[in-house]
Order: structure tokens, then sequence, then C-alpha cells
């Protein structure tokens, strides 16, 4: 039962969570943000060979 209380009182594994969910969002918006930019700069590559030809 003593186990039980100090699991329960125990606020270290909520800032654990609440870091990697942080860090799970952050991950999100760099991938999100990098195929954004990808796609602009395929369009862009496209763009200038076609010019080429």
């Amino acid at each position: 039962m003593d186990f039980i209380k100090r699991f329960l009182q125990d606020k270290t594994a909520a800032t654990a969570i609440e870091y990697s969910m942080i860090a799970a969002f952050i991950a999100i918006l760099i991938i999100v943000s990098l195929k954004g930019i990808g796609t602009s700069l395929s369009n862009r590559f496209n763009a200038v060979a076609n010019n080429l030809t």
C-alpha cells in the first residue's frame, strides 16, 4: 500500500510525460515544415530545369 501512495504522489513521471509530449509536438512540426519546404524546392528545381531545356 505504501508503494501505491508514493507512486501517486510522485510528480517526476508527469514531468517526463510532459517533456516527451512537447518533444513529439516539435518533431511533428519539423516534419511538416520540411515536407512543405521539400515540395517548394522540388517545384523550383523543376521550373529551372524546364527553363534550361
